[in-house]
C-alpha cells in the first residue's frame, strides 16, 4: 500500500459498501497520578456491522454535530466527503469489519490487566515499547507523546526524541519539539500514534521512514485497522487497539500486536490504554 489515498481508492472500488449504522463522538479527559498534564481527547466513531472505526481529532477539526447527519448514511459518502477524521473513522470501520483483529492470524493478542488507569497505562505502553526493535542505544522518535511510553522506551535503553504539537515537555522535563521533520531526520526508529492518520501527517512519516529505511512502529486507537494495511509496506510493527478503548474500562481488555515478518498468535499479560 503506497499511501492513505491509495487505500481510500481501493475501498471505494468495492461495489457493495454497507451503510454506516451509527456515527458518534466521545470527549474524554484524564490525568494520571503523578502527572502534570490532563489529556483531553476527542474521538469520532463509525459503526459498520460488528466493527467500530475510530479517529481522534484536534479541537475544531470536526463539528460533533456531523454525527447526526452521518448516522445511517452510505459508507461511500463518508469515505468521499467531510473532514479527514470522519473519513478515516469510516475507513477504519470498514477494514475492521472486513477483517477483525481478533481473527487475524498475524495478530498477537495482549490482554491488558484489570487495574487502575496508571497500572493499565504502564502495561499498555510497555507492550507498545516491546515492539521497538532493539531500542538499546537507539534514538527513538516518539511522535505523539505519552509519558508512560517515554518511560518505557528509556527503561529499555532507548533515547527518546519526543515530538508533539500540544506538549512542550515530558513529565520529567525533557523538551518536546513540535518539529516532526527534525525527529524524522535524526531518529534510528520511529514510534507514531494513530492520530497521525487523522491529522494528515501519516503519509509524510511513512515516506521518510521508507526513504531512510527506519523502522516505524504505530500505536493506534485511531485507525487501528487502517494502519494494519501498511504492515510490511513501511510499517514494521503495530499495536492495534480497537474501540472500546482500554481507558474506558478497569476490566481486562485486549490490544493486538503485529510485526511485519508475521508472528504466531499468543496471549500475554500486559498493556493498558
Amino acid at each position: 500500500m503506497k499511501d492513505l489515498d491509495t487505500l481510500f481508492r481501493s475501498v471505494l472500488a468495492e461495489p457493495d459498501l454497507p451503510p454506516a449504522t451509527s456515527v458518534f463522538w466521545v470527549h474524554h479527559g484524564t490525568r494520571l497520578a503523578g502527572g502534570g498534564v490532563t489529556y483531553l481527547n476527542q474521538y469520532v466513531l463509525v459503526r459498520v456491522g460488528r466493527a467500530f472505526g475510530a479517529c481522534a481529532f484536534e479541537q475544531g477539526a470536526l463539528d460533533p454535530a456531523v454525527c447526526a447527519e452521518a448516522s445511517g448514511a452510505p459508507l461511500r459518502d463518508l469515505l468521499l466527503h467531510g473532514p479527514l477524521p470522519l473519513r478515516l473513522a469510516a475507513l477504519d470501520a470498514y477494514l475492521g469489519q472486513a477483517a477483525p483483529h481478533a481473527e487475524d492470524p498475524r495478530a498477537e493478542e495482549v490482554v491488558l490487566p484489570r487495574g487502575t488507569p496508571e497500572e493499565r497505562a504502564l502495561a499498555r505502553d510497555a507492550a507498545v515499547a516491546g515492539l521497538v526493535p532493539e531500542p538499546d542505544g537507539r534514538k527513538v522518535g516518539l511522535i505523539g507523546v505519552v509519558n508512560p511510553l517515554v518511560a518505557a522506551i528509556h527503561e529499555r535503553g532507548g533515547r527518546c526524541l519526543p515530538c508533539d504539537l500540544n506538549l512542550r515537555s515530558t513529565q520529567w522535563g525533557d523538551p518536546v519539539t513540535p518539529d516532526m521533520e527534525e525527529v524524522l531526520s535524526e531518529a534510528d526508529a520511529v514510534v507514531a500514534t494513530g492520530m497521525t492518520l487523522g491529522n494528515g501527517t501519516f503519509d509524510r512519516i511513512l515516506e521518510r521512514c521508507r526513504e531512510r529505511d527506519v523502522p516505524l512502529v504505530v500505536y493506534a486507537q485511531s485507525g487501528a485497522a487502517v494502519a494494519r494495511a501498511f504492515l510490511g509496506a513501511g510499517v514494521s510493527a503495530l499495536s492495534a487497539e480497537p474501540f472500546p478503548f482500554s481507558q474506558f474500562s478497569a476490566d481486562p481488555t485486549s490490544l493486538y500486536r503485529y510485526r511485519a515478518h508475521g508472528a504466531d498468535r499468543r496471549t500475554a499479560g500486559g498493556g493498558e490504554g
